[in-house]
Order: structure tokens, then C-alpha cells, then sequence
């Protein structure tokens, strides 16, 4: 009971602490406030860096926040989500001494500052006629309904979830983010307007021609979804997880989960970021060893460097050139969601192209190795190609009351650019549908 409270308690934590206020201050002083900012050009959403950075360096974080928050309604995720090694950090004019300007941490100071003081962050614009019904409430579905308010458009959100927020609050990984963040993000459009409607499955609780009777525009932000199969034998056996169902179980808090994870051996299957979320949160829970297994080379890996040294510097064991082949039982445990398997059958390439066969000494087995469409995807009336909605990048589909982005669209990119690719539909949707209803509200 004592290791399993310790391993909630790390997990309560996120790996990279905040910045005190003196840490804050010393480090926006650093920034040289570029003209024509790179850095604000390499993000999806083209924050103000330079100015929130001065705000902060002004002891006016109420102020950056409001400059970070206006751009991305989810800035506070991003704070901690976003690549910044490759988006606005790498962009950095500093980094060509290595030392660029920390803008992921400032940045969270900032809207932290916001959450703490309950800084009222959303205006609604001048009410207008018109409404737009929005399924899914991601980070595309959040921002869509976030941009609609202050164009001053109404709109109701559908999500099949219990809890709002997608992705933010069921998988990204607890070391990275914790639930309270995404729950802070979303009351800020709670407050000022924005209806949500959980535990409301469209095309079950309630049907697509409902929601064309009610709204003028349909925005589709749900997403991709499961893990799919890996087509090896044993993959049903009880011991065998979705990867983002491991992570939302763990963010669940489920002491179960917990003694399940305590000192087991885990093999987890990928080479994207996911499997680097899951081989960390793992290792962080608990696991006692804990292998990911790549079926190519690194340098074919989707994971970016930095996520991967995480994963490495938590004790992860990185396997390359590893197929597995078969999941091995019986399964042991109380019940199928509490259960172990025997081991996991592996093929190793060698260099002349032959396979050496391998047994690891697995009790779970992981699959990350990407998601499929989501369900509800086939049955909307709107084009789409190998599960994903097919939309431009203004968010138009072939169904001129449809509009749609995020991951259903793209097939799985940042949180960043869920949002702004959000932001454009509903811009999109108020200026070719709700623009020409004409009106106050």
C-alpha cells in the first residue's frame, strides 16, 4: 500500500517543475523581444511571444496570460504538451548558443498565474443570430466553440466522455499534464457561455438530424480512435492493453491499476510519441521493468529526441528491429482487467535479413502503435479517406453545412495544432454560414 500511494503521489506531479517567480523574471529579462519574432511565426497559433515575455518581465503575468490565452484558449496545455524543441524554441535566435529563451515554461507561469487568481479569461462578442452544434470536446472542439464566442455566435458541444477535454484529459500522459489543467481550460469557457453536454453520444443519444434541426453548422472535432489490432496471436488475452486506456486508467487514480503495474514487466509496442508517454507513465507507476519494442530502426522512429531521452532516463529499455509475433498465456489474475500474461514472442532482424525468435519475459503487453478513424467518422455525410473527415485548411468538407478539424482531419498532430486549425474553421463557419443569417441575436 505504501509503494502504490508513493507511485500516485509521483504521478500527481509533473515531471517538469514551474518556474518560481525570480526563475520567471531572470529568465524573460534573457529574451531580446525580436521584431518580425521567429518564434512567434513557428507557433500554429501565433502567440505574442515577445510581448507576453516583456508582460512577464513587467510583473505583469495577469497581462501575459491574457496575451497567450487570446491566441490559444489552451495555452496552458500547450505550456506543457507542445513540442517547444521544435516549434517555438527551436525558432529561437538564441539557439544558435544553445540557450534558447525557455518559452514553454514562461509560458505556463503565466496562465498558472491565471488559474490560480481565477482570471476571467473569455469576452463574448456582440450576440448574433445563429448557433453551430459542435461534436467532440477536444482541444479542435474547445477552440472552435472559443472563437465562435467571441465572434459573439452561440454554441453546444457534444461529447460521448464523461469529462470534457479529449486527448488532454484521458491521454496525455500525468507526468506531462495533470487532469486539473484541462478541467481549468475548460471552465474557462463554462463561465462564459459555452454549453457542454457530456455523456452524449451523436448518432446514439442523439442523431445527426437532430443536430441539423437545432444548428445552422455542424463542426466535427472527435478525434481519432482506438488502438487498432496488431494481428498476432494471443492479443485478446486479458494482460493485453490499448495504450490509451492504459493511460486514462492510470489518470483515473484506480488503485487496482496500480497493483496490477507494481514491480510487473512491460512491453510496450511503437515508436511514436504515445508509446514514449505510455513506457514513461509506466515506469513511473511502478513497473519494474519496462521494454519498448520498434520494429525498424531509430531513425525511423515518429518519437521526437527529447521524448525519447525522457523514456530512457526513466529506465526504459529501448528494443529495435523487434516484431512481435504472439502474446503467451494462460493469463493470470482476479479478473481479465487485473490480469498478467505469460510473455511475449519476438522476432528479431539480423543483418544478413534473417530473424533470430525471442521470448520476453512479459506480464503486460502495450500496443501504441497509433489509432484508427474514429466510429462515428463513417456514418457522418461528409467525404472521408482511411477513417479520417477530408477537409481543407479552413475546415470546409465536401458537405457544405459540415466543417471539421484536429486529429480527424490530420490523423494525429499536436495539441497546438488542433486549436488553430479550430480557430479557422470557426472563423470559417461564421463568415460562409452565420454571416449571411444576418442579425442580432
Amino acid at each position: 500500500m505504501m509503494a502504490e500511494s508513493f507511485h500516485k503521489k509521483a504521478l500527481a506531479r509533473e515531471l517538469r517543475s514551474a518556474l518560481s517567480k525570480d526563475e520567471a523574471l531572470a529568465e524573460a529579462n534573457r529574451c531580446l523581444f525580436c521584431y518580425d519574432a521567429p518564434c512567434m511565426r513557428a507557433c500554429p497559433t501565433h502567440i505574442d511571444v515577445p510581448l507576453f515575455i516583456r508582460q512577464i518581465a513587467t510583473s505583469n503575468p495577469g497581462g501575459a496570460a491574457r496575451t497567450i490565452l487570446s491566441a490559444n484558449i489552451l495555452g496552458a496545455s500547450c505550456a506543457r504538451v507542445c513540442p517547444t524543441e521544435v516549434l517555438c524554441e527551436g525558432a529561437c535566435v538564441l539557439e544558435d548558443q544553445h540557450k534558447p529563451i525557455q518559452i514553454g515554461p514562461l509560458q505556463r507561469f503565466a496562465t498558472d498565474h491565471a488559474m490560480a487568481v481565477k482570471q476571467k479569461i473569455l469576452t463574448p462578442g456582440t450576440p448574433k443570430a445563429g448557433s453551430v452544434g459542435i461534436i467532440g470536446a477536444g482541444p479542435a472542439g474547445l477552440s472552435c466553440a472559443a472563437e465562435l464566442l467571441k465572434l459573439g455566435y452561440q454554441s453546444v458541444i457534444y461529447e460521448a466522455a464523461e469529462r470534457p477535454g479529449g486527448l488532454n484529459t484521458y491521454g496525455v500522459a500525468q507526468y506531462k499534464m495533470t487532469p486539473e489543467v484541462a478541467q481549468a481550460e475548460v471552465d474557462w469557457l463554462i463561465e462564459a457561455g459555452v454549453t457542454i453536454r457530456c455523456g452524449v453520444t451523436v448518432g446514439k443519444d442523439v442523431s445527426l438530424s437532430e443536430l441539423e434541426s437545432r444548428h445552422d453548422a455542424i463542426f466535427i472535432g472527435v478525434g481519432m480512435g482506438a488502438i487498432p489490432g496488431i494481428q498476432i496471436d494471443g492479443e485478446s488475452l486479458p494482460g493485453v492493453w490499448d495504450g490509451l486506456d492504459f493511460i486514462a486508467a492510470l489518470k483515473s487514480g484506480e488503485r487496482e491499476i496500480f497493483e496490477l503495474l507494481r514491480g510487473a514487466r512491460v512491453a510496450v509496442i511503437g515508436g511514436g510519441n504515445t508509446a514514449i508517454d505510455v513506457v514513461t507513465q509506466a515506469s513511473r507507476a511502478g513497473a519494474g521493468k519496462v521494454w519498448l519494442l520498434y520494429r525498424r530502426g531509430r531513425e525511423q522512429m515518429s518519437a521526437y529526441p527529447h521524448e525519447l531521452e525522457l523514456a530512457k532516463d526513466a529506465g526504459v529499455e529501448l528494443v529495435l528491429h523487434a516484431v512481435p509475433h504472439r502474446v503467451l498465456g494462460p493469463s493470470r489474475g482476479p479478473s481479465p482487467r487485473l490480469s498478467r500474461v505469460s510473455g511475449l514472442e519476438l522476432g528479431r532482424k539480423l543483418p544478413d535479413g534473417g530473424e533470430r525468435l525471442e521470448t520476453l519475459p512479459a506480464d503486460l503487453v502495450i500496443r501504441a502503435t497509433g489509432q484508427k478513424g474514429a466510429k462515428l467518422t463513417a456514418e457522418l455525410p461528409v467525404r472521408t479517406d482511411g477513417g479520417k473527415v477530408v477537409a481543407d485548411s479552413n475546415g470546409r468538407t465536401s458537405n457544405p453545412r459540415y466543417f471539421a478539424a484536429g486529429d480527424c482531419v490530420s490523423g494525429g498532430q499536436e495539441v497546438v495544432n488542433a486549436v488553430a486549425e479550430g480557430q479557422r474553421a470557426a472563423r470559417t463557419i461564421a463568415d460562409e454560414v452565420l454571416g449571411k443569417l444576418g442579425g442580432a441575436r
